[in-house]
Parts: structure tokens; C-alpha cells; sequence
């Protein structure tokens, strides 16, 4: 069975059903299995808003807004893994269909880099602890001669991000070569699909402070 990019299972209240966030083309997407019937449902996160997407046809009797809303609070903040799909055994019905999801991309989900960091900045829940990373982050940031270089010479926010989080994630998988550019920016995206109000906020706005002075 192949196994595809996504979250831990969570179970939802608000109807009888399981739910995961999956990675795929355009991002992320939210899936919802019934557990009392022979359906599920996918939508597709907007990386922009957080707002679910419907993928396909959504009969909003069986999985109402609030479903997916509920699913993506319940995996805000969950790493994802490759993970076997998910088949619900209920006697009285056929397994759920499969639904169409367009093609994962490559992603740096089984990097070392990723799953150091991951590790380093999960909490007790298994949680990404975003204040605790951008923190260690800004604290690499403000000692580093060359981030101060390149907020002296005005680069921009994206340049500067870029950097850091190589130089840091680098550092925190105990790697002596860091990855290029193409694989930090989809580090970076990666982790930004945990939790659509960007991973790497408060590091941005560390950096537009220093560059406004």
C-alpha cells in the first residue's frame, strides 16, 4: 500500500467521523471519513485564508462546515508523516472510496532537516510549538554577522528567511552541508502548511523591524 503525506487520524464530535490532513499539490487538503457510512469527503486548504476548498462533490448533509472546521483545528500544528491510507471497517458497509487527490509533490517531509526540526520544536501533544522555533530562530538571527550584512544592505525578507532557516536547520539536523535553495523554500512551505498562519511569522516581523531603523 503506498503511503501518502499527511497527518495522524482525529476523530471529530461533530458527526461520526475521522479526519486527516493531507499534503498535495496545491498545498494541503482536509479529509473526513464517516465512520457510520460509506462516504468521505475532501477539501483543500486556501494557503492563503485557512478556508476549506471543496475538492469534488460535498453532500454538506453528511459533512457540514463545521466538520472541517473542527478537522482543521484538531490537526493545526500536526507534522506531517507518510502514513499508510486509512480504511474504515464497517461490517455493514463497503469500504469508503478512495477519493482523487491531485499528485503529492516532492516534499522534504522524510529530510533530515524537517524531521529534526519537527522533533526539536513538538510538544508534549506532538504539536509544532511555533513560538519556541521562531524564537530559537530570531536569537541565531540577531547573533549572525551575515544576517547583519544583509539587513545593512536592505535584502529582503524573503532572502533573509531564506538564509536563516538554512543556516538553522542545517545546524539542528547536525549536517555540515546545507540543502539548496530550491529545498529550503519547500522546508519552509512545508512547514507553513501546518499551520496556515505562517510558521515563520514572528521571524518576519523580526526582520522588518530591524530593516524599517
Amino acid at each position: 500500500m503506498r503511503n501518502i503525506i499527511r497527518t495522524k487520524a482525529v476523530e471529530l464530535s461533530v458527526i461520526p467521523a475521522i479526519a486527516y490532513k493531507q499534503k498535495i499539490e496545491e498545498g494541503s487538503a482536509i479529509k473526513i471519513l464517516r465512520l457510520d457510512k460509506n462516504e468521505s469527503a475532501v477539501c483543500s486548504i486556501d494557503k492563503r485564508t485557512g478556508e476549506t476548498l471543496p475538492f469534488g462533490k460535498v453532500d454538506k448533509s453528511l459533512f457540514p462546515a463545521e466538520a472541517f472546521d473542527e478537522a482543521i483545528e484538531m490537526t493545526c500544528g500536526a507534522p506531517y508523516t507518510a502514513r499508510g491510507n486509512i480504511n474504515i471497517d464497517v461490517s455493514k458497509y463497503e469500504p469508503p472510496a478512495e477519493d482523487v487527490l491531485p499528485e503529492e509533490k516532492t516534499d522534504m517531509v522524510n529530510s533530515e532537516e524537517y524531521i529534526a526540526i519537527v522533533e526539536r520544536y513538538k510538544d508534549e501533544r506532538g504539536r509544532m510549538n511555533y513560538t519556541l522555533m521562531n524564537k530559537d530562530f530570531i536569537q541565531f538571527a540577531a547573533k549572525s554577522k551575515v544576517v547583519s550584512e544583509m539587513l545593512s544592505n536592505k535584502a529582503g525578507v524573503e532572502e533573509i528567511v531564506l538564509f536563516i532557516v538554512k543556516s538553522r536547520a542545517t545546524v539542528i539536523a547536525g549536517k555540515k552541508q546545507s540543502v539548496d535553495d530550491n529545498e529550503v523554500s519547500a522546508l519552509i512551505e512545508t512547514l507553513d502548511e501546518i499551520d496556515p498562519r505562517s510558521a515563520f511569522k514572528e521571524l518576519k516581523d523580526w526582520i522588518k523591524k530591524q530593516l524599517s531603523r
